[in-house]
């Protein structure tokens, strides 16, 4: 089975883990894992791990990936001509983004506020950052596998896209902006929507032209 394949398999799995998360955050269970960890990153402090996470964290900010997403749909567009791919990328991002927005509404949890190098504003779970971030290289990374074909390549291609993902989602834990828990379960509800719309992308361009 190819890895791009049966993406609403990863989705049901990422559902199931996604419900376990909440619980354990809403019956306040999570609380020794996120202080742990949160005590392992924000030990990392230092001048340049600072600048370089607010760098990530702003790469992964609604504007970071608004223009990213702009300018890889217009390559996608006007230089490949790849119109069906575009949608894909603009349905995982823009979807994500309002997923986002509803589970935030639902849960309403505060974020930390043991020690920050940054402010946000608007509830913490799930991380929106790695929500956003899992959306738009996990699709990238789908398109791209589609065009490569040594297995090097394609390794190295899922090895970037998680490098990214893993960073931008570590960077909120680090700024003190987000728990790791809402860094999980952005993760797992970002993959939900992916995997749905990876499905509905393979079954889109199976069907035959009219």
């Amino acid at each position: 089975m190819k890895i791009y394949r049966r993406a609403y398999l990863w989705a049901l799995l990422a559902v199931l883990l996604f419900i376990a998360v909440s619980w354990l955050v809403m019956e306040e269970r999570a609380t020794s894992f996120d202080s742990e960890v949160i005590r392992i990153v924000q030990g990392w402090e230092s001048a340049p791990a600072t600048r370089i996470a607010l760098i990530l964290s702003q790469i992964g900010s609604t504007g970071g990936v608004t223009v990213l997403v702009v300018a890889i749909g217009a390559l996608l567009a006007a230089v490949l001509g790849h119109r069906k791919e575009l949608l894909l990328l603009v349905f995982s991002v823009s979807g994500a983004a309002l997923f986002n927005l509803l589970l935030k509404g639902v849960f309403q949890r505060e974020r930390p506020n043991l020690y920050r190098l940054a402010e946000e504003t608007g509830f913490s779970f799930p991380s929106g950052h790695s929500m956003a971030a899992f959306a738009l290289y996990g699709v990238l990374a789908y398109l791209l596998w589609r065009h490569i074909a040594s297995k090097k390549g394609r390794l190295a291609l899922i090895a970037l896209a998680a490098l990214l993902v893993l960073s931008i989602g570590l960077s909120r834990i680090y700024l003190g902006v987000h728990y790791p828990s809402d860094v999980l379960a952005g993760y797992l509800a970002s993959m939900v929507w992916l995997g749905l719309g990876i499905e509905l992308f393979r079954g889109w361009i199976r069907k035959p032209s009219r």
